[in-house]
């Protein structure tokens, strides 16, 4: 059963219920937090995920064990609890085992991020964390950091779709280390984001970005369009990522992006279609079909790429259950140059589009 699933579904753990099926649509909101008490505020303002972290180790670093089973408790479905290692050290061993720790906790995603590190070093270590994981639903999240490359030896963050992939990685976090007011987009550019998130998309991987982000770049986020957004100062009491999570903040925040996710689904609705072949709509006929049902759009996407690359002649239809996803499957065809025929929406109410090569 669960090879059936994409690495997105199963990292979010939604199996089962009506509403859970309906929230993998969604761009989720993710919420740093350090103890049980934030974690209550992050809960009680509508986070969809709790990532637990230690923000006094290092640069960033883990949370103790039982700060984290405590804060497990606390989290009612379909609430998730995720891990962060922070910066890993040069260490494989050490690393795996930690990897290893978070599958016994049961974390719906432990994230292992890479700073001064070789490429090649950072993928044998996350083939290791791979290899702990076996046995477990806890998903392998690799992280890079937007700002590497100011530090020496620092691993370019462009390479990230590339090191989750070979890696064995379930998705990749995208964030920031500095301290002194620049954020996520400070060092790499929307159009550079968008690309690399689509490409992970059509991979099968789960996309989550962070680094500082605020309300005011929650326009760019709903172009990019990643399944997670990442915060923590943006929802803690003044701002201040020091003074604490604070519910209030997280309402008002999660608030905002639902409101930029409707108006993504407005801008798909005047999406123009390619009517490639003077036919009506009646006289297209699909080849080959891919039902969208159950798919997370990461899922969907994965498939319409598998199916091309092993076909670059029949026309596709997918079907898609949920607006939310036409976005990017819109996005997806014109980065690959495929051209959109048809759209409608079927008696069930889901979106059928016709793809040509």
């Amino acid at each position: 059963f669960f090879k059936q699933m994409t690495a997105y579904e199963l990292c979010l753990g939604l199996v089962g219920s009506e509403m859970c099926i309906r929230e993998r649509f969604k761009m989720l909101l993710l919420v740093s937090v350090q103890n049980v008490d934030e974690a209550k505020q992050a809960i009680k303002g509508g986070a969809d995920i709790v990532d637990v972290k230690n923000l006094q180790e290092a640069l960033v670093g883990s949370a103790h064990p039982n700060i984290f089973k405590d804060v497990k408790k606390i989290a009612p479905d379909p609430i998730h609890s995720s891990l962060t290692l922070g910066v890993v050290p040069d260490q494989i061993g050490t690393v795996a085992m930690a990897v290893h720790a978070a599958g016994l906790l049961k974390a719906t995603s432990v994230k292992v991020g890479f700073m001064k590190t070789e490429y090649n070093f950072a993928l044998e270590t996350l083939l290791a964390c791979r290899e702990a994981l076996e046995g477990s639903n806890t998903m392998l999240i690799g992280s890079l950091f937007a700002d590497n490359l100011i530090y020496d030896g620092g691993l370019d963050p462009s390479s990230m779709v590339d090191l989750s992939v070979e890696g064995k990685c379930d998705g990749f976090l995208i964030d920031t280390l500095v301290k002194d007011g620049r954020n996520l987009f400070d060092f790499i550019p929307e159009s550079e984001l968008k690309d690399m998130v689509m490409a992970a998309k059509s991979r099968g991987l789960s996309t989550a970005l962070s680094g500082h982000l605020k309300l005011s770049d929650l326009d760019e986020l709903a172009r990019i369009n990643p399944d997670i957004v990442g915060v923590r100062g943006a929802v803690c009491s003044k701002g201040d990522r020091d003074e604490g999570v604070y519910w209030e903040a997280v309402d008002h925040f999660k608030s905002e992006l639902e409101r930029k996710k409707v108006e993504g689904l407005k801008f798909t609705d005047n999406i123009s279609v390619d009517k490639v072949l003077n036919q009506s709509s009646d006289d297209i006929k699909a080849e080959v079909v891919i039902d969208g049902k159950g798919k997370s759009c990461a899922g969907i996407i994965a498939a319409l790429s598998e199916q091309i690359s092993i076909d670059k002649t029949s026309i596709v239809e997918v079907i898609i259950p949920d607006k939310l996803n036409t976005y990017d499957v819109f996005l997806w065809a014109k980065n690959d140059n495929h051209s959109i025929m048809n759209q409608h929406t079927d008696e069930d109410g889901n979106l059928r589009i016709l793809v040509k090569p």
